[in-house]
């Protein structure tokens, strides 16, 4: 008798601790779900920034692809919490690192931007000083061809 509450004692222990496991899983399945989230929200951001500035765009190809394959191998893989954290570490890093490229492409079209404008600026300058050039250059030609009017005249 005193074997048989020893043994319901310690099949009360392993309940309790399959019920603590299936906790943690459940809470390391929720951390992936929220950083999986924000891993698709960054990759959002890095395409728009990169089609701005169209730098890049067959790297972010394969990093979404490659992002997708290990979402999905990791996916097949959740079998104990320390994987689990393994994996949340490991996108927050590609999180960071996406970022940056975001900071980067942002920057490069900001830049661009930038560039575009002031040559457009020096284009309608230059276009400007054509005209008037243009205009001085008739000018002279009219008053020419009046002075040798006048001169062929008399």
């Amino acid at each position: 008798e005193s074997r048989a509450i020893g043994d319901e004692d310690r099949m009360g222990k392993l309940e309790e601790e399959l019920k603590g496991a299936r906790t943690q899983a459940e809470d390391a399945d929720k951390k992936y779900d929220e950083v999986s989230k924000r891993l698709q929200q960054v990759e959002g951001d890095l395409e728009r920034a990169e089609e701005r500035a169209e730098v890049g765009e067959i790297k972010i190809v394969e990093l979404e692809e490659e992002l997708r394959v290990v979402a999905n191998n990791l996916k097949s893989l959740e079998v104990s919490e320390e994987k689990a954290n393994q994996r949340e570490r490991d996108y927050k890093e590609q999180i960071k690192t996406l970022s940056a490229k975001l900071k980067q492409a942002e920057a490069r079209a900001e830049f661009s931007e930038r560039s575009v404008l002031k040559l457009q600026t020096e284009v309608d300058r230059l276009e400007d000083e054509l005209v008037a050039e243009q205009e001085k250059f008739k000018a002279i030609t009219e008053e020419l061809e009046q002075t040798f009017a006048e001169m062929s005249g008399y």
